[in-house]
């Protein structure tokens, strides 16, 4: 599977007029960094109580189910990556209070990549039930993203493509 391209200048890229520059990736590589996804998904994303991730994943799908019927794979793939980093996160804060995962900071060269970098997990807190249910509900759409089958086509297509 080829690897999500750190390298690319996102800042000034525009991923829906230039769709072959887009890899997948594993997980959530990306998610903040594709324009104009970012732009129009990131105001979106909340997980902070059930009722807001509710509201969240419901158009964060929506945008989704868009995206797909519009053709495009790569905003059909970003809002799936923010559903994936709506459980992720809340997960990480449902565990850690604060929601900080591992001891001491990125390093420099490792900012925006997920992973823990050499660094120690902290100790996992009792589990905070408000947030393990925003995983929860993120977790029902992006299973259900995952298994839509008009996306699994695209990307199946985007990756022949384009690699």
């Amino acid at each position: 599977m080829p690897k999500f391209d750190y390298d690319l200048n996102y800042a000034e890229l525009d991923l829906r007029a230039q769709p072959e520059l887009y890899r997948v990736g594993r997980g959530e590589q990306g998610v903040l960094l594709v324009q104009p996804y970012k732009g129009e998904i990131l105001p979106h994303w909340r997980f902070v109580t059930p009722d807001a991730a509710q509201e969240s994943s419901e158009a964060i799908y929506s945008m989704f189910e868009k995206y797909l019927k519009d053709g495009d794979f790569v905003g059909a793939d970003m809002a799936r990556k923010f559903l994936q980093m709506g459980f992720t996160r809340a997960r990480r804060y449902a565990n850690h209070k604060g929601g900080k995962k591992y001891d001491g900071p990125v390093p420099d060269d490792k900012k925006g990549q997920s992973g823990a970098h050499g660094r120690a997990e902290l100790p996992r807190q009792p589990e905070d039930p408000v947030k393990a249910e925003s995983a929860r509900i993120f977790k029902a759409k992006w299973d259900e993203a995952e298994a839509n089958e008009e996306y699994a086509r695209l990307k199946k297509e985007h990756r022949t493509k384009y690699g």
